[in-house]
Formats: structure tokens, C-alpha cells, sequence
């Protein structure tokens, strides 16, 4: 495979044309009365017209054929993607899952479309308020089948086996330790190299940003500059037997037919687009006296909502980095939150619970649920002798959080039977330490 290449920056506004083609960008206007080359010209809106240039989105495509060419859309099988919050009983208990099951391709084929299974959410996506989490698990390609959300966006979190993503834009390579984000209305395709595995987080009526770094400053946490960007990249295909676009649409899916490829975009301009990142270029802060930051300061990206300061969903990661807090425990605190936090590992062991969260897993703790360290964790942290320390090398930890409170789907409770039963018990050996004569 060739090596890709990308743009770099964040909610840039960006110009590209696949060097086969020069000069297919019309010059000075955006919707010429002839486009050069005989492409036609299609806006992709990402945001309302009349929004602030700050929040306005858009991108201008200059392609082949316009993508309304298609048949019109059939219902298809949801498999087990839904939306359906109330097909299950409220569970507030701690969840933890074992590593999520990958079929083989000898067992089944599914690829990333057939391969989605929700696991949990909130909201609405036809009022395009909420979330949803959901797992792929896939074994093939996509072969003349792309799919759009129209309900909101897909951040990807591939755990094991890299993701090749054709899209309108161009080509992206995510690879574990890599995110990417594939906006709402963008169409791709995916291709993988055997058997994967990851993670969605889904966000209903916004889009990700950049949090806000307040008395950190100008720099740090996630910086722009390292946001990758595809370059234009187009294929002139006739499709005999038939291309099957898939939508998500109100929640559910449906499938349309045309001749075509959907990726022949030439050319195109704007500051809608899919961007990926990588992981490693995180710049983490933390506590350099004593105590904790709150986990927020490990934020990636915040899908913000209309309450200032609450996030509809933000991601969080938990990199390598030093620990040098004096007089402190130093793993996690124990908590009880207003937000819902999952929890998946895309490797190495998570440092609250060395046993039993596992790669490819994930663990849930809702509103108000208490979590933290296990009792191994607590004793040896409350014991160890307090030096600079490295924490978390070779692991990558992440945190869906959310101010919604979450329900879990049928898959995620029982047709996974990937749901650890035991979880509850790593609390259990905790015990009392109180001694009201010894302060």
C-alpha cells in the first residue's frame, strides 16, 4: 500500500484536488456555470447556513456524478444496531465486559456495517439530542457498499487490526492508537486486514471539538497541528452488478442501489471534513505536588451540549505519563458521578484494575454508581513508597463520558455473553481500616 498522505490541522479551511486532475478546482467561485473537467458542484452542509463562522461547517465537492443518483432507500436488517432504549430493565450496578467475541471469517462474514452492535445510549437521534456507544466486530471488506450517518457523527476507536477508510475526501489509515472522526453525511467505506475490533462513540446534532484549555493556555492536551486531514482522491467505477449505499437514518438502516462508486470526488474545499489522530501525540498534564487533576485535563475532544460547561459526550484518554504527587494516593479516586463513564482498553493493563479489564472490553458505570480501585490496588497503593514513577506505559486507556444517563441494550446485557458477572467482587475484599484512637 502506498503511504497516504494527509493535512494537518483542525477545522481548517482546506483545498484539495487529486493531482491527476489539476486545476479542478474552480477558481474565485464556489458553483460555476461549467465546473472544469465536467464535474458537477455538491455543497455537503454540516451546520446551518445562518451559524456563526466560528460553528459554520461546509464543504464544496466537485465530483463525477452528484451522489442523488441512486434508487430510493429500502428498509434493511438492523442486525443488532438500535436506539431503542427501553428494549431492557435499567441496570444501575457497575458493568464490566469481557473482551468482545470477533467471529471468523470461516463462522461468518461481517463486515463493518454488518459488524455494529449498540451497547449503549440515550436520547434521540430524531430530535438529534443524544448518544449512542456502540462495538464493530468484523472479519471482511466492505466490496461495493458504503454507509453515511444521518443521525450524527462517528468518533472510531480501533482496539485490535487497522481500518483502511475510503471516503468522499480521500483515504484515511487508522491504526490502533489512532482515532478517527467520520462526520455526519460523509459517506465511506471500510477495509480491513483480518479480524477487528473497536470501539464507537456516536453524538446526535453536534460536532466534536477542540476543549476549551482555559488558565492552561495556548498549548497542550490535544494540539491541532497533529489533526490529519485526507487529500482528494477519486475512482471513475461503473458498478454492474450494482453499489449499495447504506444510511443510518432515524436509527435505523436502509440501503440504496446505483451504478456507481460513490468516491469520485475530484476535487474539493471547506472545513467539513474526516480527520484521524494519534493517540501518542497526546501532551498530558497532571498533579506535579500532591493530589489529583480531575480526568477531564486528559480530554481529546468534547461534543459539547446547550448547558455551559456539560458535555453531551467527551473523550478522554488515559496515556503514559508521569506520577509524582507527594503524600498521595495516586490511582483513581473513588467516585460517584453526575456523568456516565465507559470505559474501553485498546492495551496494556488499566492501572484502577490490573485483572479483569481487559483489552477489547469495556467497563460502565452510570449516573451516580459508585466505581474506583480495586481492593488489590488499594492496598499496594496505599502502601508504596512515593518516588517519580512512570504510569501507564504500554497501556491506552479511554473514557466515553456523558451527561446522559445511559441504558444498556439486550446485546449488551445478554446476547454479547460478554457481560462479567463477577465484577462486583473486586470490591468486596475492601475493609474497614478505621481506628478512632490512631489519627
Amino acid at each position: 500500500m502506498a503511504e497516504l498522505k494527509y493535512m494537518p490541522g483542525f477545522g481548517n479551511e482546506c483545498v484539495s484536488e487529486d493531482p491527476r486532475c489539476p486545476g479542478a478546482l474552480p477558481e474565485g467561485q464556489n458553483n460555476p456555470q461549467v465546473c472544469p473537467y465536467g464535474l458537477y458542484a455538491e455543497q455537503l452542509s454540516g451546520s446551518a447556513f445562518t451559524c456563526p463562522r466560528s460553528t459554520n461547517k461546509r464543504s464544496w465537492l466537485y465530483r463525477i456524478l452528484p451522489s442523488v443518483c441512486h434508487k430510493p432507500f429500502k428498509p434493511m436488517d438492523q442486525g443488532h444496531l438500535t436506539h431503542n432504549w427501553d428494549e431492557a430493565e435499567a441496570e444501575p450496578s457497575q458493568l464490566r465486559w469481557k473482551p468482545f467475541e470477533i467471529l471468523r471469517a470461516s463462522e461468518k462474514n461481517l463486515d463493518f456495517v454488518s459488524g455494529l452492535h449498540t451497547l449503549c445510549g440515550a436520547g434521540e437521534p430524531k430530535s438529534r439530542n443524544g448518544i449512542a456507544i456502540h462495538i464493530f466486530t468484523c472479519n471482511t471488506s466492505m466490496i461495493n457498499r458504503c454507509f453515511y450517518n444521518s443521525d450524527g457523527d462517528f468518533l472510531m476507536v480501533p482496539q485490535q487490526g487497522k481500518l483502511l477508510i475510503t471516503t468522499e475526501f480521500g483515504k484515511l489509515l487508522v491504526e490502533p492508537n489512532e482515532i478517527c472522526v467520520i462526520q455526519q453525511g460523509m459517506r465511506f467505506s471500510v477495509e480491513v486486514f483480518g479480524e477487528t475490533r473497536g470501539y464507537i462513540l456516536e453524538v446526535y446534532g453536534v460536532h466534536f471539538e477542540l476543549p476549551d484549555l482555559g488558565p492552561i493556555g495556548a498549548n497542550g492536551l490535544a494540539n491541532p497541528r497533529d489533526f490529519l486531514v485526507p487529500v482528494a482522491w477519486y475512482e471513475d467505477r461503473q458498478v454492474a452488478g450494482g453499489y449499495t449505499v447504506i444510511s443510518k437514518y432515524q436509527g435505523k438502516l436502509f440501503s440504496a442501489q446505483q451504478d456507481f462508486s460513490p468516491f469520485n470526488v475530484v476535487a474539493w474545499h471547506g472545513n467539513y471534513t474526516p480527520y484521524k489522530y494519534n493517540l501518542d501525540n497526546f501532551m498530558a498534564i497532571n498533579s506535579v505536588a500532591f493530589d489529583h487533576a480531575d480526568p477531564s485535563i486528559f480530554t481529546v475532544l468534547t461534543a459539547k451540549s446547550a448547558r455551559p460547561g456539560v458535555a453531551l459526550a467527551d473523550f478522554v484518554i488515559f496515556p503514559p505519563r508521569w506520577g509524582v504527587a507527594n503524600n498521595t494516593f495516586r490511582p483513581p479516586y473513588y467516585h460517584r458521578n453526575c456523568m456516565s463513564e465507559f470505559m474501553g482498553l485498546i492495551k496494556g493493563r488499566y492501572e484502577a484494575k490490573e485483572e479483569g479489564f481487559q483489552p477489547g472490553g469495556g467497563s460502565l458505570h452510570c449516573v451516580m454508581t459508585p466505581h474506583g480501585p480495586d481492593a488489590e490496588c488499594f492496598e499496594k497503593a496505599s502502601k508504596a513508597r512515593l518516588e517519580p514513577e512512570r504510569v501507564a506505559d504500554g497501556t491506552m486507556a479511554f473514557m466515553f463520558e456523558s451527561s446522559f444517563s445511559m441504558a444498556v441494550t439486550q446485546w449488551g446485557l445478554k446476547t454479547s455473553n460478554c457481560l462479567d458477572k463477577t465484577y462486583y467482587k473486586c470490591w468486596e475484599p475492601l475493609k474497614s481500616h478505621f481506628n478512632p484512637s490512631c489519627k
